[in-house]
């Protein structure tokens, strides 16, 4: 067993030194800064106890340090999980309920225990079904369900639903009973983080502060909202005035906790699991990978899947919630100068530490001021520009991107990132299933051949160079017996047919079958079938078959060989032909 590669804190701990140790220390205190409020937004998010988001900002961090490959991400509560999270936990249980507390433990297990086993198997490429434009999607949609679930907090109301639709309803059939302490409170937050977001920057760089500095201070401008409404709150009793509250957070350790093991309780909340793991990996290895390829570093995505596996298992172990890596938080680590993964664990240890002594003094934040903390978050997800240019490239990923964003504000995440899957590989198996070909011809005087449709070249009514752009498959192979019969009858003088395979990395059994129907057809009619630019994997597998030798015709090594040696052969012939008739 390659120790290092399960372990990669071995890969950097060696090489670990004073320069090191003092960025990764600067990275973590802006990252817990900005953590710490994040971590209880987002456990009220997905339903739970405040504290829970701490939990499962201490153990996950200190996991994905040993085994996680990615020297800048930032891993705990993020909001998509946190929202798939309330999603299928409240389908069963009341929310904030002892029985929904565990219900979301025995999910977070499970998704690390199927990331886990992915990485071991490296599955890793499963995650390659889910295209940008569903993932682009789902995350939108799921930016503008967070977003409306969170205005309840932020007007004070108690309207619920159950989809963005519901949602908006309960909000408008209510607006006469907000609460408006709360209202200023929240939008006066939400006003601040948003100015925050586009002028703090200019504003602190303009009053004297070095660009880094001031970029770093102004990402810490949720926690001085946090400070300053907690301190208004207590200050003026406001809770006693119809503002919530966090309340008392329990002040320790994080419990240990172990998972029930109901086969009932496993098997309603598999699904979620798996798609809770699944976004939550592509997520991560999205933001992994960018941030790797500004170092010139790499990560490795099975490896990624142990190490966001091991972190949800000691979620689930200490009493917290599914994790990821987040994208504004690892944004900010990397930002910050942090060189390895021992900036997640020094930030778990400022995560216990507030956990431990911090507590108490958040007792009076307004629960308004974490809903301001997530809608500007997630302001960041909904990304109608995308929406706008995958409209633009593609229809067909459009539809899919679509109908992801449809069914998720309608039916629920989990209904949207399934129909998103499902359109995405229905659409995959109709592009493929009539792949692209060509006719190609030679451009005059060279050795390079073009589509005649689109260039002037060369051609030979007894010769036909059909190129293939696509793997051949069972979802296509009768596609292509259709396409050579067409050029067969179309082409009454045809002697030699040429099948250029430069684009064709794989040939199943179903492919097989079909070529040696195009060969027996081809023979029938008096027209020879040859292969041409064939890749070493594939002509090793026919290899192991006798089509070769029941083929009418031969293999060259390129498609200029090929229209050489047929072309001779076809103007020999027709000299022939010319010469006995002639003599007749």
């Amino acid at each position: 067993m390659d120790f290092k590669r399960y372990f990669p804190i071995f890969q950097w701990l060696p090489l670990y030194g004073r320069e090191t140790l003092i960025s990764d220390l600067l990275a973590a205190v802006i990252v817990t800064i900005m953590l710490i409020p994040q971590s209880l937004a987002y456990a009220m998010l997905a339903g739970l106890p405040p504290e829970v988001g701490l939990y499962a900002s201490i153990a996950p961090l200190f996991l994905y340090a040993i085994f996680g490959t990615s020297r800048t991400l930032a891993v705990g509560p993020v909001a998509v999980i946190a929202l798939m999270t309330a999603a299928a936990a409240g389908n069963l249980a009341i929310q904030g309920s002892p029985e929904y507390v565990t219900l979301v433990i025995v999910l977070t297990f499970m998704s690390g225990l199927m990331l886990t086993i992915m990485g071991l198997v490296k599955l890793g490429f499963l995650a390659n079904f889910l295209s940008h434009p569903v993932i682009s999607g789902f995350i939108t949609a799921s930016g503008l369900i967070i977003a409306a679930s969170q205005a309840r907090h932020l007007l004070g109301l108690d309207a619920e639903g159950v989809n963005f639709i519901s949602v908006m309803y309960g909000l408008l059939s209510r607006l006469n009973e907000v609460h408006l302490i709360t209202l200023a409170i929240g939008l006066g937050t939400l006003v601040f983080l948003y100015a925050n977001r586009f002028w703090g920057r200019h504003l602190l760089t303009s009053v004297g502060f070095n660009p880094h500095t001031a970029d770093m201070m102004s990402k810490a401008a949720p926690v001085l909202a946090v400070a300053l409404t907690t301190f208004v709150t207590w200050h003026w009793q406001l809770d006693q005035q119809g503002v919530r509250v966090v309340g008392t957070i329990p002040t320790g350790l994080p419990p240990l906790s172990l998972p029930p093991l109901i086969p009932q309780l496993w098997t309603d909340l598999f699904l979620a699991a798996v798609l809770i793991s699944i976004v939550g990996f592509v997520e991560s290895v999205s933001v992994g990978q960018t941030l790797a390829a500004k170092r010139r570093q790499r990560i490795d995505p099975n490896q990624e899947l142990i190490g966001l596996g091991a972190a949800n298992l000691g979620s689930a172990f200490s009493s917290g919630m599914p994790v990821s890596g987040g994208f504004s938080r690892s944004i900010v680590n990397f930002d910050a100068g942090a060189a390895t993964p021992a900036a997640g664990a020094y930030s778990a240890i400022g995560i216990l530490i507030a956990t431990l002594f911090l507590t108490p003094l958040i007792a009076y934040l307004p629960v308004a001021t974490l809903a301001a903390t997530i809608i500007v978050a997630v302001l960041s997800l909904i990304d109608l520009k995308a929406v706008h240019e995958t409209f633009v490239y593609s229809k067909s990923d459009f539809a899919a991107m679509l109908a992801t964003i449809l069914i998720t504000l309608t039916q629920g995440v989990e209904l949207g990132i399934m129909v998103g899957v499902g359109l995405s590989l229905l659409l995959y198996l109709y592009r493929t299933s009539r792949p692209h070909y060509a006719v190609i011809g030679r451009l005059p005087n060279t050795e390079h051949f073009r589509n005649v449709e689109r260039y002037d070249v060369e051609v030979d009514d007894r010769i036909a160079l059909l190129r293939i752009d696509e793997s051949l498959y069972f979802a296509n192979s009768r596609y292509l017996e259709d396409v050579v019969m067409d050029i067969v009858i179309n082409q009454p003088k045809l002697n030699h047919l040429v099948l250029t395979c430069q684009a064709v990395n794989l040939i199943d059994s179903s492919a097989l079958d079909s070529l040696r129907t195009i060969n027996k057809r081809l023979k029938d009619s008096g027209v020879q079938m040859h292969l041409a630019e064939v890749k070493g994997p594939v002509m090793d597998r026919l290899k192991k078959t006798d089509f070769l030798d029941e083929m009418s015709g031969v293999v060259y090594m390129s498609t200029y060989d090929a229209w050489k040696v047929l072309h001779e052969r076809a103007e020999e012939s027709e000299s022939e032909k010319n010469s006995t008739d002639k003599s007749a």
